[in-house]
């Protein structure tokens, strides 16, 4: 649904599909020179997840690469991801308009 909704709003989307590892998203957003990598966890397994994508581009120098996600994350692990280098976080509830909006203010536009 969130790939759809930033389709619909004019971004271009590389949806890789489920179950992919951290190595193969990283891989992916630096062949495709992606502003940001956008994860949705819903396995419980986000810290695991997100820690692991953010050493990679690290590792690769792409870290200006946008972190962004969402799922069941719980609250308290929020602050965590956040001093890790995830830029946002997106609860059950947060509406695609939001992930959108939030999008298109936090991530870099192409320059025309």
């Amino acid at each position: 649904m969130v790939a759809r909704a930033l389709r619909d709003a004019g971004m271009e989307v590389i949806y890789t599909g489920l179950h992919q590892t951290p190595e193969q998203i990283v891989e992916t957003a630096i062949q495709e020179d992606a502003d940001a990598v956008g994860l949705s966890v819903l396995s419980g397994a986000h810290m695991t997840l997100f820690r692991r994508v953010l050493e990679l581009l690290a590792e690769r120098e792409a870290g200006d690469i946008v972190v962004f996600g969402g799922g069941i994350i719980p609250d308290g692990d929020i602050p965590e991801l956040e001093r890790l280098g995830v830029a946002k976080i997106f609860t059950p509830g947060a509406t695609t308009a939001s992930i959108v909006d939030w999008v298109r203010q936090n991530v870099a536009q192409p320059v025309s």
